[in-house]
């Protein structure tokens, strides 16, 4: 099971046997000489800012008439509103999610989650940068075509699809929602016998804290994602943020600052900075990278701060999500026993906004 289609303004990619590290792991490659193979269970995923003057939006559209008629549509509505319809001839399914995002400040992540022979489908709006998620469960969705698929990350003649949307992915997994590693593998994390990459680390080993303390890693959490939009991996260079060397992260990915002019301007010892707000071209920059990224991250039980490369950065944060079976299921945590998980009732800090990581910035500039 892999990403086989992802698509934005400017640079389409499909593969049948999976794109990136993805790449050989599909079981629909079989099926690419075969024009009525079927998308029996995937997900669309999709990233995308809502019309600051909210006015609707066809966010994703495409409609086949040979040989049958079938097609899909994303549209955001007035009003707060994500509406999916997806239809197979005279068949149709649809359903809406009702969110509280502002249009034209924030970006959404939509999920649209299939399993035709289960007969279920799942539709999730998310906030990135905003713990929960909007969510509605539908019956007998319609499977895709896969030549569908294709045509329509290949060819934007096919397709419909609002220049606020940043990208589109197609995978043939139910992909997980709610939250997401954001460290490269080859990040080192600092443990009492030194670093070592995220990637050796395991269930049961212990990590050195930002504030020297310990504390044993409760699960280790990886998953591969498009690496576009939000998902885009972003370099942080050494020797800014007191980094020891290069380390490659998540958009999302938050690194805890401190100082006097912290003090001065939040009123806070430490703060949250999502590392896309610290791309400048000198101290970090997005990598120019293939298709998919992996990411993982460390689970502890509480949200304590981690040394990365010499640099304090938060670890997963999960909230509440274990008081809520739903979102619990959803989630790259489903199969763990809810009595294993912590229960992170807020962030250890405050997180800044864009605008107020611009302030930070330019003053350590000045």
């Amino acid at each position: 099971m892999a990403w086989i289609a992802i698509a934005d303004h400017a640079d389409p990619r499909f593969s049948c046997s999976g794109l990136g590290c993805d790449a050989g792991r599909s079981d629909t490659a079989l099926q690419r000489d075969d024009p009525m193979a079927l998308l029996t269970r995937g997900t669309l995923l999709m990233e995308a800012r809502l019309a600051p003057d909210g006015r609707p939006q066809t966010l994703l559209e495409w409609d086949q008439a040979h040989p049958w008629r079938r097609g899909l549509s994303l549209r955001a509505l007035p009003g707060g509103s994500i509406a999916l319809v997806v239809f197979q001839g005279n068949d149709a399914c649809h359903c809406v999610v009702t969110h509280d995002a502002i249009g034209g400040h924030e970006t959404l992540r939509i999920s649209y989650s299939w399993d035709a022979p289960a007969r279920w489908g799942r539709l999730v709006v998310e906030k990135p940068n905003a713990p929960g998620q909007f969510m509605t469960e539908l019956r007998d969705p319609p499977p895709l075509l896969l030549s569908d698929v294709q045509s329509v990350t290949m060819t934007p003649a096919m397709r419909c699809m609002d220049p606020d949307v940043t990208f589109f992915a197609v995978s043939t997994r139910i992909e997980p929602v709610g939250p997401v590693p954001t460290l490269d593998a080859r990040v080192p994390l600092c443990t009492p016998h030194g670093y070592k990459p995220l990637g050796q680390i395991k269930r049961g080993d212990v990590m050195r804290l930002a504030d020297g303390d310990t504390q044993p890693v409760l699960h280790v959490l990886r998953r591969t994602v498009p690496a576009r939009g939000l998902f885009r991996p972003v370099r942080l260079r050494a020797p800014y943020f007191g980094l020891q060397q290069d380390i490659v992260v998540a958009p999302e990915q938050r690194l805890v600052i401190g100082g006097s002019d912290v003090e001065y301007l939040f009123d806070q010892e430490f703060v949250l900075v999502p590392a896309r707000h610290l791309v400048n071209g000198t101290a970090a920059h997005f990598c120019v990278t293939g298709p998919t990224a992996t990411y993982g991250q460390v689970l502890l039980p509480g949200h304590e701060a981690i040394l990365a490369a010499g640099t304090p950065v938060e670890s997963l944060f999960i909230g509440r999500i274990r008081r809520n079976p739903a979102r619990l299921a959803a989630s790259l945590l489903a199969g763990i026993e809810r009595s294993r998980l912590p229960d992170h009732a807020a962030s250890a800090y405050p997180v800044l906004r864009a605008y107020e990581a611009i302030t930070l910035a330019d003053r350590r500039a000045a």
